[in-house]
This record gives structure tokens, C-alpha cells and sequence, in this order.
């Protein structure tokens, strides 16, 4: 996948969707470059669909990480999927059509990008997906529908993983070099992790920022972090029940503490679940954290500091292989399958005896090392390098 030598273009207006944490995550690192390196060739507009509209999972995203404020925000909220989704739809058709974007950019694989992918598709203006080729081969997540469909109708697809490039191959989507690319004549590129460009940027200023750690008294102590949030854990009663059980169970049987932020939504529901007592109380020897949600720098100190991370969330799992961090999936499956074949990170599911299991394997044998599968740290460079040295518009 050789780039062409540089094309002398006219300025290329982008349109950029976001909608949840892990996208103002990945929207930071490429506003960031081009602002330093592409401001005359590129210029973006940023679209907050307001699918995580709470200020401690929005807001403070783009204050901390130096994210350009939006020039829209549909202020859509939390509903159900079609409700959402078609909400934003109608509502990115408009901007669309008020800015007539050259391409737009969407990340990852939630309602915001399903969204954006559908309205930019059928008004013909090439779709750009940075995330692309990732499957987790569970029909039953949400996500895996958006993925593939946000995939399927875009022109240029960014994968971090050579895996991600075999599996869009399996589907009939691979590279060529004959340009332009269109929509029926895609382009597929091995980027590398975008995530892993702003790990990189923002962990010194992590380092610098302990605050929260001092708060939990964990400074220079051994903890673990969890994280809860995916439906298929959340709404299954008995799958909470499983997690929480299991957490409670790993601090005692180490003593070690166990900090658990919590999505607006996953607290939510437990405190529903504690009313209806389908909850044990909290553990009285107070050694599991439930905390709000914490900023996007708190969570890189809590990550950088922590013996084993628990999640079932995507992005955590590559932020843990980032700051080189055993990881525990709370999942039957994983789109990050290099992590679980490298042995640096296990499949548990909600499975008490698997979750425990797991991490006291890895608190009694960490992985020795984690090889650069992610690429260098350089994904956005890559990717706007690509954007203004190739033909698609």
C-alpha cells in the first residue's frame, strides 16, 4: 500500500462525527496533527451527535484533551437504538448538506458512526472509517452491525490491526492501488491504533496529574480497575450479579483494592438493582471503589498505575496493552483477538470462577512483553498523509 507522491489538492473540508468517549479519544489525536502539521490542507468541522451527553463522559473530553469545540451538537441523548440512530441521521443530513463536507470521518462502531455512515453514504460523500476491519463475530452486539455496516458503505477504510485488513478481505474488501477510490472501489490501509497516538501524548501529563489516586490512598499501592458498561453485561441481572460477586471475591482473596468508575448509565442501574435487593450491599470491609466516571487522564493514571485491568469495554482493552497492563475481558469474545492470542489477555465473560481465575493468574504471573502490534504512535500522521496524497474525492 504504497502512497502516491505528494498531489498538489485543494483544501480538503472534512466532516468529523462523535458521539461517546472513545471517539473525542481518537477525534483529539488527529485534530491535534492537523493542526500542527495539515492546517493548510485540511480543514475540519466537528459534529457532537450528544450520544453521551452527561458532562462527565462529553464535556470534559474536550476540555482535557485540547479537543476543538463543536460546531454543531444534536443534543440527541440516550434512547433506544432506532429512536437514536434515526434521530441522528436526519440530524447529520442536515449539516451535511449545510457544509458540504468533501468526506466525513467516522470512528469506531457506535450509533454516532452508524449514523454518520448511513447519511453520508446515501448523499454520496465518501465515508471515511478509522477503526475499520475490526469483528468480534457476535451479531448479537450492536456494535459488530455498525461496524460492518459503517465499513461496507465507506470509501477509505483506516484498520489498526493486519487483522482488521484480512477480515475486511474475507469480505471483499481490499486494497488497490488504481485510484481514485470510491465507493465501489475502496481503499484499505493499515494505520495503526490512533488510540495509541494519544496514549502516548497524554501519559506524561497523566503522570503529572495524581490527584485522584492520592484521593483513594492507592499511591505506590497495589489495585486492580474494573470497568462495566456493555449492555450484555449491564442489563442481564445475573451477569452483573456474576461481575460484581467476582470483584468482591478478588480483593478479598488478595487484598487488593478494586476501583470500579462507573458510566452515568451502569451506576444506574445498580442502584436499581441494590433497591430491589438483587444486589448485595456494598462489601463492608470496603475493599471494591464504585467512583463516577472519570476524565480521560484520570483513567490513564488509574490504567498506568493498576496491576490488572477488568473491562468489557474496546478501548480499555487496547489501553491496557498500551501501558502494558495484563487484561481480564469481561466478554465471550473480542475484536481485539492479538491481545488473547499473545496471552496478555484472557476471555472470562461474567463467569465468577473464570473472572477470578483469570486475575489471579495474571496478579501471580504478569506477561513478560507486549509486542508493537498497535503500530509506532504515528496512525493519525498516517492517515492524513493518506487523506492528502490520494484520490478519492
Amino acid at each position: 500500500m504504497i502512497l502516491n507522491p505528494l498531489i498538489l489538492i485543494p483544501m480538503i473540508k472534512l466532516l468529523t462525527i462523535v458521539g461517546a468517549r472513545p471517539q473525542f479519544i481518537k477525534a483529539a489525536a488527529l485534530s491535534r496533527v492537523i493542526r500542527e502539521e495539515f492546517s493548510h490542507e485540511i480543514r475540519e468541522v466537528i459534529l457532537h451527535t450528544g450520544q453521551h451527553y452527561d458532562a462527565s463522559m462529553s464535556e470534559v473530553f474536550f476540555r482535557e484533551m485540547q479537543i476543538p469545540e463543536p460546531a454543531y451538537n444534536l443534543d440527541i441523548g440516550s434512547l433506544s437504538h432506532g429512536s437514536q440512530t434515526g434521530l441522528m441521521i436526519q440530524g447529520i443530513e442536515d449539516v451535511i448538506l449545510n457544509e458540504k463536507p468533501d468526506g466525513v470521518i467516522a470512528y469506531g462502531d457506535t450509533n454516532s458512526t452508524l449514523a454518520g455512515a448511513l447519511a453520508s453514504a446515501k448523499l454520496q460523500i465518501p465515508v471515511i472509517h478509522i477503526e475499520a476491519g475490526l469483528r468480534s463475530f457476535n451479531k448479537q452486539m450492536p456494535e459488530e452491525i455498525n461496524r460492518i455496516t459503517c465499513d461496507h458503505v465507506s470509501t477509505l477504510l483506516f484498520s489498526p490491526t493486519c487483522t482488521g485488513v484480512e477480515n475486511l478481505a474475507k469480505e471483499g474488501i481490499m486494497h488497490s492501488d488504481l485510484q481514485p477510490y470510491t465507493f465501489d472501489h475502496q481503499g484499505v490501509f493499515h494505520s495503526g491504533d490512533i488510540m495509541y497516538d494519544n496514549t502516548l501524548f497524554f501519559r506524561e501529563l497523566a503522570r503529572n496529574k495524581p490527584a485522584l489516586l492520592r484521593e483513594l490512598e492507592l499511591e505506590e499501592k497495589p489495585y486492580i480497575l474494573a470497568t462495566v458498561h456493555r449492555p450484555s453485561n449491564t442489563d442481564v441481572t445475573k451477569n452483573l450479579q456474576n461481575i460484581i460477586t467476582a470483584l468482591h471475591g478478588i480483593s478479598r482473596e488478595n487484598q487488593i483494592p478494586v476501583i470500579v468508575p462507573l458510566h452515568p448509565r451502569t451506576a444506574g442501574i445498580i442502584e436499581n438493582l441494590k433497591a430491589q435487593k438483587a444486589l448485595e450491599p456494598d462489601d463492608p470491609s470496603g475493599m471494591v471503589h464504585f467512583i463516577p466516571a472519570v476524565s480521560f487522564l484520570d483513567m490513564i493514571s488509574l490504567e498506568a498505575g493498576a496491576s490488572v485491568i477488568l473491562t468489557d469495554s474496546g478501548g480499555v482493552q487496547k489501553e491496557a496493552w498500551f501501558m502494558e497492563k495484563p487484561v481480564v475481558v469481561l466478554r465471550e469474545e473480542t475484536e481485539w483477538v492479538e491481545i488473547i492470542e499473545s496471552g496478555n489477555g484472557r476471555l472470562a465473560g461474567s463467569s465468577v470462577n473464570g473472572i477470578m481465575e483469570a486475575t489471579r493468574d495474571f496478579l501471580d504471573t504478569p506477561p513478560a512483553s507486549y509486542p508493537p502490534i498497535f503500530g509506532e504512535g504515528h496512525s493519525a500522521r498516517e492517515i492524513l498523509k493518506v487523506l492528502t496524497t490520494t484520490r478519492w474525492r
